[in-house]
């Protein structure tokens, strides 16, 4: 009888994992072409169309937006850190309070996107 729990609790795991893993692997992915649609309407006007951190909000921040064409900088992020600023805005995660939070606005795939796109920036 425990034999067969832990064998149906194991099968479920990984049946589970073979069903979530290409999901998150598809999610984390994201769509650059998409995501550069969102840069220009929800980030563009603090971090500047080319991402340097120049938009026209810019220069009434302190801190100023992050530079996303630092190849170093960009380098040492990890998508799920980007995610995380994105969706739950800069105070959350320890950093400028001037960066919102976009959760409520943006769908989890559309930050994925956005995360693509702002990839190609700092190539």
């Amino acid at each position: 009888m425990y034999r067969q729990r832990i064998l149906s609790l194991c099968l479920v795991v990984i049946f589970a994992l073979g069903i979530l893993a290409p999901m998150v692997g598809e999610a984390a992915e994201g769509n650059a072409e998409a995501g550069k649609k969102i840069y220009q309407q929800f980030c563009a006007s603090c971090h500047g169309a080319s991402g340097r951190g120049d938009g026209p909000a810019a220069a009434a921040l302190n801190p100023k937006p992050r530079n996303f064409t630092d190849k170093e900088l960009m380098s040492q992020k990890s998508d799920e850190r980007l995610f995380n600023v994105i969706k739950k805005g800069g105070a959350a995660n320890g950093l400028s309070p001037v960066m919102p939070p976009w959760g409520a606005s943006l769908k989890d795939s559309q930050i994925w996107d956005l995360i693509a796109y702002i990839r190609t920036l700092a190539q």
